[in-house]
């Protein structure tokens, strides 16, 4: 598809941005003020990467030309440059088209996870463990911060609920697919007769909601100390550091005990309680989707069984676009990409055909 009508209006929407920026009086409005800031930081992202893609296509061609040379060595060196020019000039259309679309906000944003063990007692708990150190270590290799808020440990080592907060760049833009029900397939080490048991957890994606979401309301707020509990040492056991905050009409409650100050406690707690309520909103939103695009990468919701680890076959399955990989032994270590790209790859394709996008 020629893109080339819709980024010539990028190219405008640029140049009026600029204005809006050059006003005198720009950042009195700081809400405005970030807004358009955002708006052209990605504008402008969206324009070079657009060069960058013409450029790599005109390399392309120009190694496509030097096939015809008679020098074996010239065609040599062009032969090895071709894949790789061809992989970026895809890489770089993807990113455009990506770029083209409907911007969401949430994707900017970070992310707060809930992991919680399922059917299958302690494997379960194992297996919620598992995830938890497979997306600490997604989140390593890419750079982000994880923030432990809040663990219930299992006694066998793993979790029976762990919530976290991944910080980054464009963290649940990522991270957004992984919401639902994970199930893996293994022989658990307790297992004495080799027999394959079926576990699940449940994994929650939130984007960490700012106070312009959601408003909460202190008549709203039902707010105690409680005793903190768990690993952590004597102090964090014998203090009420521990916060329970429950939004009373919803009943949604939320508790925070990693921090000894009752005060971060309470923060965190708010933050997680807002990025529940931002969900709950954005469910009510997503019954807009078409029902394909539902189909297609999910609702995102929990009851939703995505993905299944089967451990005696090295065999990952994503049911929601039917990817099959036989490396599962490198994505529980973290090797999440291509699954990541392959799920965005679908995503974009609906996307793109709502927005009338599509080649």
């Amino acid at each position: 598809m020629d893109y080339q009508d819709l980024i010539q209006r990028k190219q405008a929407r640029m140049k009026e941005l600029e204005e809006a920026m050059s006003e005198d009086g720009f950042f009195n409005d700081q809400a405005r003020a970030a807004e358009v800031t955002r708006e052209y930081n990605r504008t402008k992202q969206l324009i070079e990467t657009t060069d960058q893609h013409q450029a790599a296509l005109r390399n392309l061609e120009d190694n496509r030309q030097l096939l015809k040379s008679e020098d074996e060595e010239i065609v040599l060196l062009a032969e090895e440059e071709i894949p790789m020019l061809e992989e970026r000039a895809k890489s770089l259309e993807m990113d455009i088209r990506y770029a083209l679309l409907p911007h969401d906000p949430t994707e900017d944003r970070d992310a707060i996870f809930e992991i919680r063990a399922g059917t299958g007692g302690d494997e379960a708990s194992l297996f919620a463990g598992d995830l938890y150190r497979m997306y600490t270590r997604y989140a390593e290799q890419r750079g982000w911060k994880t923030e432990l808020l809040e663990a219930s440990e299992s006694g066998v080592g793993g979790f029976k609920e762990v919530v976290f907060k991944v910080s980054g760049d464009e963290v649940f833009r990522y991270l957004k697919y992984e919401s639902g029900v994970h199930r893996v397939q293994r022989v658990p080490d307790t297992e004495t007769q080799g027999r394959i048991h079926t576990s699940t957890a449940t994994v929650a994606v939130l984007p960490e909601a700012e106070e312009v979401d959601v408003e909460l309301k202190p008549d709203d707020l039902h707010i105690q100390a409680t005793r903190s509990g768990g690993p952590g040492g004597q102090h964090v056991n014998t203090t009420d550091s521990a916060v329970q905050v429950t939004h009373l009409p919803t009943g949604i409650m939320v508790k925070c005990q990693d921090g000894r100050s009752q005060g971060k406690n309470k923060e965190k707690a708010l933050s997680i309680l807002r990025s529940k309520l931002l969900e709950r909103k954005q469910q009510e939103e997503a019954a807009k989707y078409s029902a394909h695009r539902r189909s297609l990468i999910g609702s995102g919701g929990r009851e939703e069984k995505i993905r299944t680890y089967n451990f005696p076959q090295n065999r990952l399955t994503d049911h929601r676009i039917g990817l099959t990989l036989y490396n599962l032994d490198q994505v529980i270590e973290g090797q999440l990409q291509d699954i990541i790209e392959n799920l965005q790859a679908s995503e974009m394709e609906e996307r793109m055909q709502e927005a009338g996008l599509s080649a």
